[in-house]
């Protein structure tokens, strides 16, 4: 594995009409990252908003693609240049409706499953052998009332698995940043278990 800076990558779409739905977990997640470990604020460039910082003793820069979803690519290629970060240290948060609400699941690669930023991602980087963290928000049930699912907002209910899950992320990022999946993944599993024997 690199050594080299990682850009993390929260996908969502900007606007505060837009801030609490569950396609925009993936802003979230980087957003708990940055307050978690200090980094300073977040800025304009690359299409987007930028943070960087340490993580566990490693270079990590943070971007929030503001291109809107269909074309987070865009932001996503433009930073990766700059940086010149390899596509194999390019770790991409995002909304998946295949896995239950708070379940969290890191995959190398693979298909976008009409996901229309991983489409974007795969389209400008030449490439779909980016790191996806899946972050589950659940299924509606029927194809027909995704669309309406993903652009709605959290449930106040939704509270009680989403902040434990944004806290895990955050506490546990410097395993993400350091290639350790498996523990990544055990540390956020662990976290939000704790949350939920401690409430």
């Amino acid at each position: 594995m690199a050594d080299g800076p990682k850009l993390f990558v929260g996908l969502g779409n900007p606007g505060p009409s837009y801030a609490r739905h569950r396609h925009n977990i993936g802003f979230m997640a980087v957003d708990a990252i940055a307050g978690r470990h200090r980094l300073p604020p977040w800025r304009r460039k690359f299409q987007g908003e930028v943070t960087e910082g340490e993580i566990g003793g490693r270079r990590v820069h943070l971007l929030k693609p503001m291109t809107f979803m269909n074309l987070s690519g865009q932001s996503v290629g433009e930073a990766m240049r700059f940086f010149k970060i390899p596509i194999a240290d390019i770790v991409v948060f995002h909304d998946e409706l295949d896995l239950v609400p708070g379940k969290v699941r890191v995959k190398d690669g693979g298909g976008v499953a009409g996901h229309n930023g991983l489409r974007s991602l795969a389209a400008h980087l030449r490439s779909p052998d980016f790191k996806r963290v899946r972050l589950g928000i659940g299924h509606p049930g029927h194809k027909d009332r995704v669309i309406g699912h993903v652009l709605s907002d959290f449930h106040k209910a939704d509270a009680d698995w989403l902040e434990p899950l944004l806290d895990g992320i955050a506490d546990a990022a410097p395993l993400l940043a350091a290639g350790d999946d498996a523990s990544f993944m055990n540390r956020v599993a662990l976290v939000i278990q704790q949350s939920s024997t401690s409430c």
